[in-house]
């Protein structure tokens, strides 16, 4: 794992009607404020990314489909510098990721219908405090492409 991500597990509570689905709490002991809450919608086989945040903490939860979600730690003075970490998460994975502040990240749709992914962030997004990459770019080392393990 890449040093400062979190992963927990969320809670589900189905019943005959549907169901609910945890998310954030500030009473969580991984909570730590409140900026925005946003959804970005992403269709199978498309990738949004890279992004890095320079100051904003993502909290991500998939509530809908799936995706692959793609960490890379290029801090300087990260003890995990140069670290890829690969989760698929969403209904078959119901979690919420914790992704600190100078890690690149990007995910991927999977499966047959569109993913939609829920970020409760530590600040409002405005547009100085993002940086992207193409997500081919070659200064990140990974193939978004389906492997067969």
């Amino acid at each position: 794992m890449i040093d400062g991500v979190l992963v927990h597990s969320l809670r589900q509570i189905p019943d005959e009607r549907g169901k609910v689905m945890h998310m954030m709490r500030c009473d969580a002991p991984h909570f730590e404020q409140f900026g925005e809450i946003y959804f970005s919608v992403v269709y199978p086989n498309v990738i949004k990314g890279w992004h890095l945040h320079k100051e904003m903490t993502l909290n991500y939860a998939v509530v809908s489909g799936m995706i692959k979600l793609v960490l890379y730690d290029d801090r300087a003075n990260s003890p995990t510098k140069g670290e890829l970490q690969e989760l698929f998460i969403g209904e078959s994975n119901y979690c919420l990721v914790r992704i600190p502040p100078g890690i690149w990240n990007g995910f991927k749709g999977i499966g047959v219908t569109p993913a939609i992914v829920a970020n409760c962030s530590t600040i409002p997004h405005y547009p100085d405090e993002i940086v992207r990459l193409d997500p081919f770019d070659d200064s990140i080392p990974y193939d978004w492409e389906l492997k067969h393990r």
